[in-house]
């Protein structure tokens, strides 16, 4: 059994935690076989654990089966066999007995919202990123806006449409929308990530449509006022670190389409990332300080993406924290990482090191 050292020792076993439930499955594969494939071999035994779409837990050697599929281009996803949860899995859990670290790259619900960080907690696995509180808030919209707001980060005019709400919204809720967000304005599932579900409306049509459509992935949808006017910016920073956290360089992303769509993330490649973003140093330094406190603010851990539109000099205003962004070489995380020195392999390595330092660190409060 693993003895869950302090600090990283030769080969030591990590756990990259794939699939999911969610609409992000593909998109979670995908980071997984990168993480996979560069993880340092000298530090790494690497210990791939599936998720099936269907909620089945795969044991090491049935996930290396389903991924080797998905790299031969038979399909994108780990299959959709229902389960019982891990703990109807004893060979699973019996692998994960023997596990080190634990990199979870799950996205979406039963991932990255606190219940697989919980999970962890609960089986004494440290494990990469945030914890159970951060996780949580940071997928949810409406509350991660409360936090924002309390740390006084400028953020865009919002509203939540909730439950009978979402599915057919009233008259008085379409009228406080146009009266206090006016058009365009961005719709989403107030739960969610990878841009699933969300929308730009221009008209009342257009509107109803698009809560619509988010109201099929969440029982929340959050309607945002659209920051408009000239040299506009939309940029991302990378947070690395706990206690110590520290800003990458910004990097802007441009797409053709109106917005950055699941598909301009995805699917269309017109989309230009560009490292670092054309802003002026002033200008940077103040989105990597609010990029900062709001990693705080959320008590998040070890690594998150925070998003912005910008117009220069000063007029920031904070989009959302992610707390496990794609992780994919080509990703913004780890590009960002890559420009200010640090490369992928050598990323993964301090992202395992920030799990075990908190890990160690909580059971001083135990």
């Amino acid at each position: 059994m693993s003895t869950r050292t302090q600090q990283l020792g030769a080969r030591t076993q990590l756990a990259v935690i794939c699939g999911g439930r969610s609409p992000e499955h593909a998109v979670s594969v995908v980071s997984a076989r990168s993480i996979l494939r560069e993880a340092d071999a000298e530090r790494f035994d690497v210990v791939p654990f599936g998720i099936t779409r269907g909620g089945r837990w795969l044991t090491p050697d049935e996930t290396r089966t389903r991924l080797d599929r998905v790299e031969r281009g038979e399909t994108d996803t780990l299959g959709d066999d229902e389960g019982a949860g891990v703990l109807g899995e004893p060979q699973v859990l019996a692998a994960l007995a023997q596990i080190d670290v634990a990199f979870p790259i799950v996205h979406g619900r039963m991932g990255e919202d606190g219940t697989l960080q919980g999970f962890l907690e609960t089986a004494e696995i440290p494990y990469v990123g945030s914890g159970v509180a951060a996780s949580a808030i940071g997928m949810d919209k409406e509350q991660m806006r409360a936090v924002f707001e309390r740390a006084g980060i400028p953020q865009p005019r919002y509203q939540v449409l909730r439950d009978d709400e979402a599915h057919a919204p009233s008259a008085d809720a379409l009228r406080a929308i146009e009266t206090n967000l006016g058009y365009p304005c961005f719709v989403k599932p107030a739960n969610g990530g990878s841009s699933l579900g969300i929308s730009k409306a221009h008209t009342r049509e257009e509107l109803l449509e698009a809560v619509a459509l988010a109201a099929r992935y969440d029982r929340k949808v959050l309607v945002e006022a659209a920051i408009q006017g000239g040299d506009l910016h939309e940029v991302e920073c990378a947070i690395l670190g706990n206690a110590d956290a520290q800003a990458s360089p910004l990097g802007e992303i441009r797409p053709h389409a109106e917005f950055y769509s699941y598909e301009a993330k995805y699917a269309d490649d017109s989309t230009e990332l560009t490292v670092p973003a054309a802003l002026p140093e002033a200008t940077s330094r103040l989105v990597q300080e609010y990029a900062l406190q709001a990693y705080r603010a959320v008590d998040c851990a070890g690594l998150a993406r925070v998003d912005f539109f910008v117009q220069p000099p000063g007029d920031v205003h904070i989009i959302e924290v992610n707390t496990l962004p794609g992780f994919t070489p080509i990703s913004m995380y780890p590009r960002l990482w890559q420009h200010a020195g640090i490369s992928y392999p050598a990323l993964i390595t301090r992202l395992a090191e920030l799990a075990i330092e908190r890990h160690t660190e909580a059971k001083r409060y135990a």
